[in-house]
């Protein structure tokens, strides 16, 4: 379920016109990509199932590498991107997602003018009804 979710979540954040500014929109951290770049920096899942039918809770890092001078210069982009993750849609052929929640960001100065920001959501999902 998680790989499925992880596709998914990439193709649902490439289709928002709001985040057509950003350069790169991988699965992971891209390699050659300047900033901005959004990635999937770690996932994880555990058991959430029920007694009749499998489920997972998965958490999913996304990072965005952006360049700035000023520490807020990408709050309404780390905004847009909040804001699509928790709009992704419930129904999938491979899974349901029954909730989707922010957990915590994470905001830092790197070298050469750059800036990272580490945004984490949980997604508890059930696999497809039979």
């Amino acid at each position: 379920m998680e790989n499925f979710l992880r596709a998914e979540l990439i193709d649902w954040l490439r289709s928002d016109p709001e985040l057509a500014g950003i350069n790169a929109i991988e699965e992971e951290i891209p390699v050659n990509a300047s900033a901005p770049w959004l990635g999937i920096a770690a996932s994880a899942s555990t058991d959430w199932g029920t007694k009749d039918r499998p489920g997972r809770e998965i958490r999913i890092a996304l990072e965005l590498e952006s360049r700035a001078d000023e520490p807020d210069a990408d709050g309404l982009l780390v905004a847009a991107i909040e804001a699509r993750v928790l709009a992704l849609p419930p129904f999938y052929n491979d899974f349901e997602i029954a909730s989707i929640r922010f957990l915590r960001a994470r905001s830092e100065e790197r070298a050469s003018n750059l800036r990272g920001a580490l945004l984490e959501f949980r997604f508890r999902a059930f696999a497809p009804q039979p």
